[in-house]
């Protein structure tokens, strides 16, 4: 039954809590999810056109190793100075992609739907990341293998994020690390910790810390600043919401509810 609900639940708009699901269950989601199996045949398509209209492996090589090494930095500024910035929730045209992108993971960190991001707003950034990078390496060629690994990489990006969300303890002691990180950035301080698999940009900006003990406890990790005070002054996400802004996780009869339908 569990089973049953996790696929009908994962792309049909209806919610599921990671926090309750196990391995296999998010494996079933994971593999079956509308937006993940776009990126593999997105990737399967430009890897395709890459390999075949290459004339020397440094036309892949070259796009592969630049975008393995600026996505991580990209996703890090986009994550910290716009994902977590204040200027989108303060203009209307921009309040529902906040709403969407980031504000509702972070209002309820282990609902499944909302951690995926939509492709309507990934893929544009995708190619805007990496298209120009390659083409400058390689022309078009180039393009489309650092698009290729682009969409690769936010595969792995994905599944990671769902494990750290997941109701699973991982054997792995890197994974293990990866999921204790990046849940101090969801339920202690959201300032800090912004990777998801990688960590380096935030130990070269001084965003990492690897501990509770040493992390202060945020008024804002849940809410990412937009209170109530907040909600009054630009109303535009709270009139999508449908209610307040939390400030705490959900409660044990807001997950039923929520189970519910």
């Amino acid at each position: 039954m569990a089973k049953k609900l996790v696929w009908g639940r994962a792309w049909h708009g209806r919610s599921y809590d990671l926090g309750r699901m196990t391995l296999p269950e998010l494996w079933a989601a994971y593999l079956t999810y509308p937006a993940i199996n776009l990126y593999v045949v997105l990737a399967l398509l430009s890897g395709a056109y890459a390999l075949f209209t290459a004339r020397r492996w440094s036309q892949i090589a070259l796009p592969f190793l630049a975008v393995l090494i600026i996505y991580p930095l990209v996703w890090y500024g986009l994550h910290r100075f716009v994902l977590h910035g204040r200027w989108l929730y303060r203009m209307r045209w921009s309040a529902a992609l906040w709403k969407r992108i980031h504000f509702d993971h972070h209002q309820d960190p282990h609902k499944l739907e909302v951690l995926f991001g939509s492709p309507l707003n990934t893929v544009p950034t995708m190619l805007i990341i990496t298209a120009p990078v390659g083409y400058a390496l390689a022309g078009w060629t180039g393009a489309a293998a650092g698009f290729c690994v682009a969409l690769i990489t936010t595969c792995v990006y994905e599944f990671f994020h769902c494990i750290q969300h997941l109701n699973y303890k991982p054997r792995n002691r890197f994974v293990q690390a990866l999921k204790r990180d990046h849940l101090l950035h969801h339920f202690q301080n959201e300032n800090v910790n912004y990777g998801i698999v990688s960590f380096l940009p935030d130990r070269f900006f001084h965003s990492y810390i690897p501990h509770s003990r040493d992390c202060p406890k945020s008024p804002s990790v849940f809410n990412l600043g937009y209170d109530m005070e907040e909600a009054k002054r630009y109303p535009w996400v709270m009139d999508l919401t449908g209610a307040p802004p939390r400030d705490k996780p959900p409660t044990a009869m807001e997950d039923q509810a929520r189970q519910a339908h």
